[in-house]
């Protein structure tokens, strides 16, 4: 479970998604919860690892999603912490993405949980997989730029 230390507003952030896919458009959505789980999402026992987004019968879910019920939820219910969350977006968003998915064989991702007037949402991302010599490069990227910055604190340039 990592937490982004960027904005108190954010839960977490998928790291792994920006190291597997090249983004290309993002969404908001927000998301149909029960009370349990947005206790949990405040306390922040939420996992997006392996979490992904797909489409059925014009509606948007996202799955595998693992919320952590907390030990003072309700005695009443039976959690499920990897339950099948239903993604509200507009009509149009949803049709526009059924085709990108569809046509242009793109993929849906969940980047990030936060909190946005007292609501929770997901930034979804419209990507394409990276292959594995563009994870490679990347990589080389970052490297020579953590290099460039030690450099340049160390004042040998």
């Amino acid at each position: 479970m990592a937490k982004a230390k960027k904005n108190n507003n954010t839960i977490i952030v998928n790291k792994k998604a920006s190291h597997e896919y090249h983004f290309i458009e993002e969404f908001e959505a927000g998301l149909e919860l029960q009370g349990w789980e947005v206790k949990a999402l405040r306390a922040g026992k939420v996992s997006l690892a392996e979490s992904y987004v797909y489409i059925k019968l014009g509606e948007v879910f996202l799955t595998n999603c693992h919320i952590t019920p907390l030990d003072t939820a309700s005695t009443h219910i039976v959690p499920d912490s990897n339950r099948l969350k239903k993604l509200l977006l507009h009509k149009s968003e949803i049709d526009y993405l059924i085709g990108a998915v569809e046509r242009k064989g793109l993929t849906l991702v969940a980047r990030s949980l936060y909190w946005k007037k007292g609501k929770v949402k997901l930034k979804l991302i419209l990507a394409q997989g990276k292959k594995l010599h563009d994870k490679r490069a990347a990589s080389k990227e970052k490297d020579w730029n953590r290099q460039k910055q030690r450099i340049l604190k160390e004042g040998r340039y």
